[in-house]
């Protein structure tokens, strides 16, 4: 009775989870959770390098996956996942790109196999194992080791190698900058979840005003074009390298909390216990069966979306019908050739501005956490977790044995979840 009180309906949807609505309505309101997701979807393979038509295949046939593995009972959408930039990123600069999509694909693997034991054995004990302590200060960790891929998008011609310092790069990205952030804290309603993309749009027109833009590549593509993947034993040979493998799983059981986080707010917005039906397994199992879709095509890995459930929450819009909407557009935008090369089109800067605020909100995402959680820094235990874990990933140590690489946030989480588990805790 009183896990039903927990989860009890405080107000009346506009559309509950299974009901349709109106045709002349729909396109719309699958529009808004477009807009939400679009451009940190886009950002993630515009850092990486994956393709962009991949990055939202990969999005709407990864979100019907979804809905169809929780019994189309979670209004949830998925897109590419900020949490594992820095490990593709890595794992590119050193290793094949089939290395590189086997691994992604078993981070994939991963998440159906803590599905499965969630279903087994309950939440417990991965709880245990991630609590506050050390999955706030990896997600710090997330965000800060991004901060010089931003900074460097914004100043930099060249960002990989930090050559042709440019001030009309910097000029751009801080037009857009300023733009989300005046977005974010003067709009109301839909408008304040999509700062964001707004910021890329008034950003990318600077950006064409100040002439470095290059609509060459957008004049030549077709309307209509196949989109650009890389599908295995065609486009590259996929091999198993257990060091990449390791990098990515430690990076699972951090994004698999905060699936479960997310989940726990799309239960308070819509009123259901999605925990027991259809069942957090199903979601978890749902999550990884995309994430290894996404791999399957030379997407990036998925994760459930903040914006999109904001956008559950202003518009009291739950329907799944809604949510299928909009993956079924991002799936047609893949093919559609113009509109790619447009998003290719845009410039660093532009990216570099709204990364600054993006990775700067996940490293405050760490932060929010250790603080709601009340973890008491006052005792030493917590102390030295937290400190192993952020000096130990901003500084990118390694752990390199014959060739098996674990470096940077992998090995953080890795560490945090040892310390945690062997450290004695105080007596209370």
């Amino acid at each position: 009775m009183e896990n039903e009180q927990m989860f009890e309906r405080t107000v009346k949807p506009v559309l509950d989870v299974n009901e349709k609505p109106k045709p002349a309505q729909w396109a719309f309101l699958s529009l808004q959770h477009l807009f939400a997701m679009f451009g940190a979807t886009v950002l993630v393979p515009f850092l990486t390098g994956l393709p962009i038509s991949a990055a939202l295949l990969a999005s709407g046939i990864g979100t019907l996956l979804y809905i169809l593995i929780t019994k189309a009972m979670i209004p949830a959408y998925l897109g590419s996942s900020f949490a594992f930039i820095t490990p593709i990123i890595t794992g590119l600069s050193t290793h094949s790109l089939g290395d590189m999509l086997v691994a992604l694909f078993m981070s994939g693997v991963m998440y159906v196999i803590i599905g499965i034991l969630i279903k087994l054995s309950g939440i417990g004990w991965l709880m245990h194992l991630l609590p506050p302590v050390v999955v706030g200060p990896v997600i710090m960790v997330i965000g800060l080791s991004l901060a010089p891929t931003a900074a460097n998008m914004a100043m930099f011609e060249n960002s990989a190698d930090m050559k042709g310092y440019n001030v009309t790069y910097l000029i751009v990205a801080m037009i857009t900058l300023v733009t989300t952030l005046v977005v974010q804290g003067y709009m109301k309603g839909f408008f304040s979840l999509i700062p964001v993309l707004i910021g890329i749009v008034v950003g990318y027109i600077a950006a064409t005003i100040l002439g470095i833009v290059d609509f060459k590549p957008v004049m030549k593509a077709s309307w209509l074009d196949w989109p650009h993947i890389y599908l295995p034993f065609k486009d590259y040979t996929p091999s198993f390298h257990m060091g990449l493998i390791l990098l990515m799983l430690p990076i699972v059981f951090v994004t698999v909390s905060e699936h479960i986080g997310h989940q726990m707010v799309i239960n308070k917005i819509v009123g259901r216990n999605f925990f027991e039906k259809p069942g957090l397994h199903r979601s978890i199992i749902g999550d990884g069966v995309s994430t290894m879709f996404a791999s399957l095509i030379g997407g990036p890995p998925s994760t459930t979306y903040g914006e999109n459930i904001g956008v559950l929450a202003i518009t009291k819009i739950y329907s799944i019908y809604v949510i299928g909407g909009a993956a079924v557009i991002a799936i047609i935008l893949a093919f559609v050739g113009k509109f790619t090369a447009l998003i290719s089109s845009i410039p660093t800067p532009v990216m570099g501005g709204v990364s600054i605020l993006l990775f700067g909100i996940i490293a405050s995402s760490g932060l929010r956490m250790l603080v709601e959680s009340k973890v008491d820094f006052l005792e030493n235990r917590n102390l030295v977790i937290a400190s192993v874990i952020l000096v130990v990933g901003i500084g990118n140590l390694m752990f390199d044995i014959h060739g098996v690489k674990v470096e940077g946030m992998a090995l953080a989480a890795l560490s945090g979840i040892i310390l945690n588990l062997i450290l004695p805790k105080a007596k209370a």
